[in-house]
């Protein structure tokens, strides 16, 4: 058993998300990159465990398609089968093969949210949150000892986060997102993930040109004291 709650209305927002054309399309795109073999699990399917997992927040495949199977309201959503973990993982790195695709779904959904709302991305609020990685993030050899020079996640890097409700601010192994949200809607316009060592007032500029190039009108930006720097 997961654990996780789901709110009542929340399998019928994943539904019709999948049954959005924009989403529609990116399904049928996906179709045409399949090779002869096992069929596999339906692509709707898959699409939709990748959005119940970004809609919960859940952090691994595992407790996904846990939540999903606990759930015949999920299910349903999706089709009516839960696919495995390793057609999650095996999904996932799909998806990565085919960022162009996605990218391209994701210009769509933008495209019609600033049509349906013209003042969509017109005031944004800009700022990083942190990405723990799931690697042996040990910053040192030993109690005391040098720093560790070689991680089992080579991408990541330590980097520094601040206090958040409970949780204690620090050194943390992993990545940043760095986003450009809209502040009337909550909804982002623009990003990009960097290793956690990366200073955010970096990549402020980036993010308007990244949201102006998109066809957004941007008026302001608001930015934190991290952006001083």
């Amino acid at each position: 058993m997961d654990g996780t709650k789901v709110p009542p209305r929340s399998a019928g927002a994943l539904a019709g998300i999948l049954g959005s054309p924009e989403i529609g399309r990116l399904i049928a795109e996906l179709e045409e990159t399949r090779w002869t073999g096992r069929p596999g699990y339906p692509l709707r399917a898959m699409v939709g465990m990748a959005l119940a997992k970004s809609l919960y927040s859940i952090p691994t495949w595992t407790r996904t398609v846990a939540l999903v199977r606990e759930h015949a309201a999920l299910r349903e959503a999706i089709g009516g089968e839960c696919p495995s973990v390793y057609a999650a993982y095996r999904f996932a790195a799909k998806l990565r093969a085919y960022s162009d695709l996605l990218d391209a779904c994701i210009a769509r959904v933008l495209d019609r949210l600033r049509s349906e709302n013209p003042d969509f991305g017109r005031d944004l609020a800009i700022d990083a949150s942190d990405l723990p990685a799931y690697a042996n993030g040990q910053r040192y050899v030993s109690k005391g000892g040098r720093e560790r020079e070689r991680f089992s996640d080579p991408d990541a890097s330590w980097g520094h986060r601040s206090a958040v409700s409970t949780r204690k601010g620090g050194g943390f192994y992993g990545y940043k997102v760095h986003a450009a949200v809209c502040a009337r809607t909550d909804l982002p316009i623009a990003w990009q993930v960097e290793t956690a060592r990366a200073h955010e007032s970096s990549f402020a500029t980036a993010l308007l040109d990244a949201a102006k190039d998109r066809g957004f009108a941007v008026e302001t930006a608001a930015l934190d004291m991290g952006y001083e720097h």
